[in-house]
């Protein structure tokens, strides 16, 4: 393995936050420069997630059998810091590159100059959410955690406006609450088994004393809630769709991951520190994931068919892609999980295009965020046009019919229906909760069939009412070439993931296959297991 081979897992993380420092350095003026600098950062970044992907997938660094663990200093685990590199966390990094590519090229159509610091701000969101999937111990989770959640209340609200302001102090309110809570939640695992490791807790959890048994699981609860609240699990989730309707629409289109960092962290170490073999702290917790996630998906869908708007309804298929998968942990099994990991992609990429979608059909129809519009300095031009930057975009042939494909495609996608991914998935868990035969599979089932149902119903309404039902003096749908670049983009990746099912399903399954193997996890990164 060559040197830069070795460092690549780290190169997600260090690459976003030296940019962003370099571009603190630079003249807001020099935007056209930030911009070429924020693309050059997210196609290396991608770039990379690929080959970390690539690498798990064909078996580079052993395949589903080990992970690829890169040691800063190299300090050994547990007591120094380690990066963890695994099928669940390369996927979800990869993940996070797609997305946050595309929305940046979104972003520099126009809403990359309707505040200072925009780009700065981007990459620091992708630094910490990278860092929250790659690393490999509690303390630094806390802090990618915290550098993520900074961000994004940056871009939460970039644009002012009312509406935007209201719900980004609403947001920075539970957020701060959420990081609280993990605080006193990793505080307390830490006071019991004297590591944070995540490896090294899975043999202390094992030999945890009886006495102290009961503060473990009270530490284990508190930093559950704080990441429920980052899933918007019901009823923690009452200020997901607020705040993601009242964004901007890259910056909604990015933060579809963040909710997934949480359903990342509650998977990761619920099938490490609570498997079959944590003895008396077996199973916690799975109760409760099962009933918050099939309430969250419920909730989910009543939201959506209710919602008067497409933001909003976005937001709403960020709980139901949130719940299905909370329900499925809490259900247990690997057949069903992969299934659940593979609609996990989809259901993200298909979120992520309708916020996109929703800011430009509602563009012109009203004002902007609580009644404001949002502030363009028209002094820069954009790189990818050649009109005047005050334009949102210029008109292009077809468009509507474009728009309306890609709305069509985001449906299905989001309602589970043949012939993209969003119905394999949705047909993986559904077959694989039939061989289960329990109960609660059964009532996982019927509300996922019911939510495919909801959702095709609100989205075919909004979709009606906002493509083809227009008013006929509402102005006319207007789409820059790199709103069609970021759109395409995205839907190409959810076409991929389709003709390419097989071998993605098989990846999936192969990531459940190894997380239901925690001891695999820990040989991998201690090097012999734990101490």
């Amino acid at each position: 393995m060559t040197d830069w081979q070795s460092h690549i897992v780290i190169g997600p993380i260090i690459l976003p936050m030296a940019v962003a420092a370099a571009m603190l350095l630079l003249d807001e003026r020099r935007r056209i420069l930030k911009s070429a600098m924020a693309l050059a950062a997210m196609a290396a970044i991608l770039a990379m997630a690929l080959i970390l992907l690539h690498e798990s997938a064909t078996g580079a660094t052993g395949g589903g059998d080990t992970a690829r663990v890169y040691r800063l200093g190299a300090w050994a685990a547990p007591y120094g810091i380690v990066l963890v590199a695994d099928r669940l966390s390369t996927l979800m990094v990869a993940l996070t590159s797609v997305l946050g590519a595309c929305s940046l090229i979104f972003a520099m159509a126009r809403w990359d100059r309707a505040g200072p610091r925009f780009h700065a701000l981007f990459l620091l969101l992708v630094m910490g959410v990278n860092g929250a999937f790659l690393t490999g111990d509690l303390f630094n989770l806390f802090v990618f955690f915290e550098v993520m959640l900074a961000a994004s209340y940056g871009l939460v609200l970039h644009g002012s406006g009312e509406a935007r302001i209201r719900a980004g102090l609403t947001y920075i309110a539970v957020n701060l609450t959420a990081s609280l809570l993990f605080l006193i939640g990793v505080s307390l695992i830490y006071g019991v088994t004297g590591t944070l490791n995540m490896a090294d807790l899975v043999g202390q959890v094992r030999q945890v004393a009886p006495d102290d048994r009961g503060l473990l699981h009270a530490g284990a609860t508190i930093l559950g809630v704080a990441f429920l609240i980052k899933c918007a699990v019901w009823p923690l989730g009452f200020w997901l769709p607020v705040t993601y309707s009242a964004a901007s629409a890259p910056a909604a289109a990015v933060m579809a991951i963040l909710s997934k960092v949480g359903v990342y962290v509650i998977l990761r170490l619920s099938l490490l520190l609570f498997s079959a073999d944590a003895g008396a702290s077996a199973g916690f917790g799975q109760t409760w994931l099962l009933i918050g996630g099939l309430i969250t998906l419920v909730f989910g869908t009543l939201g959506l068919i209710s919602s008067g708007d497409l933001p909003r309804a976005a937001g709403f298929a960020v709980m139901i892609s949130s719940g299905t998968i909370l329900a499925v942990v809490g259900l247990g099994g690997t057949a069903v999980l992969g299934g659940a990991l593979y609609y996990l992609v989809g259901s993200t990429l298909a979120c992520s295009v309708l916020f996109l979608l929703a800011e430009i059909l509602q563009r012109g129809r009203e004002p902007d965020a609580g009644g404001e519009r949002a502030v363009f300095d028209d002094e820069y031009r954009d790189p990818f046009e050649d009109d005047e930057r005050n334009e949102p975009g210029r008109v292009i042939p077809a468009a509507v019919a474009l728009l309306g494909g890609a709305f069509l495609a985001c449906t299905l996608m989001v309602a589970g229906l043949p012939p993209l991914a969003g119905f394999i998935g949705k047909l993986a868990m559904i077959q694989a909760l039939i061989g289960d035969g329990r109960a609660s599979a059964w009532v996982i089932v019927a509300c996922l069939s019911l939510s495919s149902l909801g959702a095709l119903i609100g989205l075919t309404r909004l979709g009606v009412g906002a493509i083809w039902a227009r008013a006929e003096d509402a102005p006319s749908v207007v789409v820059g070439s790199a709103e069609l670049t970021a759109m395409i983009g995205l839907l190409g990746a959810c076409i991929l993931l389709t003709l390419f099912g097989e071998p993605a399903m098989l990846f999936a399954q192969h990531t459940a296959d190894w997380l239901a193997r925690p001891e695999a996890y820990v040989s991998a990164t201690l090097g012999g297991g734990a101490r």
